[in-house]
């Protein structure tokens, strides 16, 4: 009997779940549809969207959203113009019979256009600490600025770029992992890896002076900024705005060229209203659009790290500083014992 019981206990619940799911699953009860559904869209393109009932249900109302944002359609059309690269949703809330109900699709906005092709030409070299695991570089006038990682080794240091002397070197605690810099308004701002915490300096005498938290992603690689604004890369394909008072994520932007997203975006620097990026464990520089995210150019870098003393511990490229010499570049590499000065050269 007890057997009996729990057979039909389980046989009504499951018609009641199969029937009740049914009648408030939106995916049950409409359709939506991106009708020109393709790989990527691009700027220029609008998307074509159909909303239609199923279960001979009525539409009352659809309201639009992209990325949470109410939009207008234009004859069942969605403008892509102005949008940023990556990945975008569109969202419908359909009335019918008094009640609403939300549905999403995704879609992927590419760059128009394929990135112009750079390569370089090395001007000049200079000493570079070989045991420097390099992961930021930047400029203040003629001085160069360094962070460095590697757990227990992790620093930041003030050095002559010219003859490679570490004027001064400030070691972080050793359960750090030091990763990009950037300096603004007189402060030095460095990352780190996984720890979830960024350090500020005094420019004048590096002595440091508070911490921020990372909000938003889970890690720390590499920092710039615009004369204004910090930006901030994470390992994955986006690049971060801070907030300029707390340094919280606020913002970001994805990194695609016409064809696909670009990932582990590493150490950042801004050149003349564009961000220079590193590929982590690629020989190459993205250019990079900050208002849209979208690879406008591509320097390839292959051949650079011959160039240095090969040794155990040599790694990848990774180190880019602007000095404010139009197409030229100060670049080193992880534990490299050279930096160059290069010019830029389109192919």
């Amino acid at each position: 009997m007890k057997m009996y019981k729990l057979f039909i206990c389980t046989l009504l619940l499951g018609l009641l779940i199969s029937c009740g799911d049914d009648t408030k699953d939106p995916n049950q009860l409409f359709n939506l549809t991106i009708t020109n559904a393709k790989k990527s869209f691009k700027v220029e393109d609008a998307v074509a969207i159909s909303v239609s009932p199923k279960k001979d249900k009525t539409i009352e109302s659809v309201a639009y959203t992209l990325n949470g944002e109410a939009v207008t359609l234009t004859n069942n059309e969605l403008s892509l113009a102005g949008q940023r690269m990556g990945v975008h949703t569109l969202g419908a809330t359909i009335t019918s019979d008094g009640e609403t109900y939300s549905l999403s699709k995704e879609f992927t906005i590419t760059a128009t256009q394929t990135p112009k092709l750079y390569t370089y030409k090395i001007l000049e070299s200079y000493p570079h600490d070989m045991g420097a695991y390099t992961q930021g570089l930047e400029f203040e006038n003629d001085t160069l600025y360094e962070s460095t990682g590697q757990k227990k080794k992790s620093t930041l240091r003030k050095t002559n770029y010219q003859t490679g002397e570490v004027l001064v070197n400030k070691k972080l605690g050793d359960q750090y992992f030091g990763e990009g810099l950037t300096i603004l308004n007189d402060k030095i701002y460095q990352l780190t890896w996984q720890e979830n915490t960024g350090f500020i300096y005094n420019l004048a005498d590096m002595e440091e002076t508070g911490t921020f938290v990372y909000n938003k992603s889970n890690e720390g690689w590499g920092l710039c900024n615009d004369g204004t604004t910090i930006y901030k890369s994470d390992g994955t394909q986006r690049i971060w705005t801070l907030n300029n008072n707390t340094l919280s994520e606020e913002d970001f932007i994805e990194i695609y060229t016409n064809q696909s997203k670009i990932d582990k975006v590493n150490e950042l620097e801004w050149v003349e209203g564009m961000i220079y990026a590193n590929i982590y464990q690629k020989d190459a520089i993205a250019m990079v659009n900050p208002a849209s995210g979208a690879v406008e150019g591509v320097i390839n870098m292959k051949g650079l790290q011959d160039e240095v003393t090969q040794h155990s511990q040599l790694d990848v490229l990774n180190g880019i500083a602007y000095k404010g010499e139009l197409n030229i570049l100060y670049v080193t590499g992880k534990n490299w014992d050279k930096l160059f000065k290069i010019e830029v050269v389109e192919k």
